[in-house]
């Protein structure tokens, strides 16, 4: 088993990017300020065209910063070329050798390094282990299922020992199952090798249910930093409410409030009743998806609004029901 690497955090100081248009300068990343620590599981996370590929690529080496600087290990790496970084990159694309077998493409970078053939054959084997590939080393890439050529461009980025694992956008390539398989192995892959891993996505589950902090980016800027439960239950602002699964935003009169603010909450976190409550409406639309079931209520005010239960209520399309909302599960955040 590859033994656990002493990872690096790496603290990210005004970092900005700027690249020319025929219509002027497009500033992609600005002004970003963040720290992410030794052996954490940190994600990028927004839409795209936010800024989260071009930061990653300025911490791999792929892109130069405009401005600002990048710390590993207190060393300002910024004006490193990529070769030159303990830093490792998987693409979205995997980019194996196709003419190369499996035990060729993991060992080619530290073949090209010039490390012992015995090294070499041990290192492999090591990584080969580690995910779960023993058995298909003789085999060619195109030989492989999509998950099995993602542990090996894995396993390429891992035999090297890099202090941080770059992962861009690394399983969405992937069906929706073999997705939610590969989230828990590279969580696995993490915790076993004790290395640094950021990982850029635009899949909101996906960032939820691997990340240890999560960055929300949002037209280049930061938005919102805090562990997964953080950000869901505590957006700081109504783009990340709204980008973080489902949020309810409403007038607060419309919920008897006084507030000037708009009033935000989960589905979850609200239910109905037939009789008193914070608001009334009627139901439009009763969606059965299994495992919840989802009601979509038009409030009197006009306002549309959807409420997930776990069991299915005793009600029908355009029955009048109030809403019952705990205060604490409230959302008042900026525009």
């Amino acid at each position: 088993m590859i033994l656990k690497t002493m990872s690096s955090g790496l603290v990210i100081q005004t970092v900005s990017k700027t690249f020319p248009s025929p219509t002027g300068p497009v500033r992609a990343v600005d002004n970003v300020s963040l720290t992410i620590q030794p052996n954490e599981f940190f994600t990028l996370l927004g839409p795209s065209g936010c800024g989260k590929t071009t930061l990653l690529r300025m911490i791999a080496g792929l892109d130069i910063p405009t401005s600002g600087s990048i710390l590993l290990d207190n060393q300002d790496i910024a004006p490193l070329p990529a070769y030159q970084r303990p830093v490792n990159t998987v693409f979205q694309s995997y980019a194996l050798f196709p003419h190369m077998t499996v035990t060729d493409n993991i060992a080619f970078g530290m073949k090209m390094q010039g490390k012992p053939k015995t090294e070499i054959d041990k290192a492999v084997k090591e990584a080969l282990a580690l995910v779960r590939l023993d058995d298909k080393g003789e085999r060619m890439p195109a030989q492989l299922s999509g998950g099995q050529q993602q542990r090996v461009a894995l396993a390429r980025a891992l035999v090297n020992h890099p202090k941080i694992l770059l992962l861009d956008e690394s399983l969405s390539a992937l069906d929706y199952k073999l997705r939610k398989e590969m989230q828990i192995e590279l969580k696995r892959l993490q915790r076993e090798t004790g290395i640094t891993f950021i990982f850029v996505t635009h899949d909101q589950d996906e960032a939820l249910s691997m990340s240890d902090r999560i960055a929300v980016m949002e037209k280049g800027n930061v938005a919102q930093i805090g562990t997964p439960q953080e950000i869901y239950d505590r957006p700081a602002t109504r783009f990340v409410a709204d980008f973080i699964g489902i949020c309810n935003f409403v007038k607060a009169s419309s919920l008897g409030l006084n507030d000037n603010c708009d009033i935000g909450f989960r589905p979850e976190d609200a239910s109905f009743t037939v009789g008193r409550g914070m608001g009334k409406g009627n139901i439009r639309h009763i969606n059965y998806r299994g495992a919840v079931t989802h009601y979509i209520i038009e409030l009197e005010g006009g306002e549309t609004i959807t409420l997930s239960e776990d069991d299915p209520q005793n009600v029908e399309v355009n029955d009048a029901v109030s809403l019952v909302i705990p205060p604490e599960r409230l959302i008042r955040c900026t525009a």
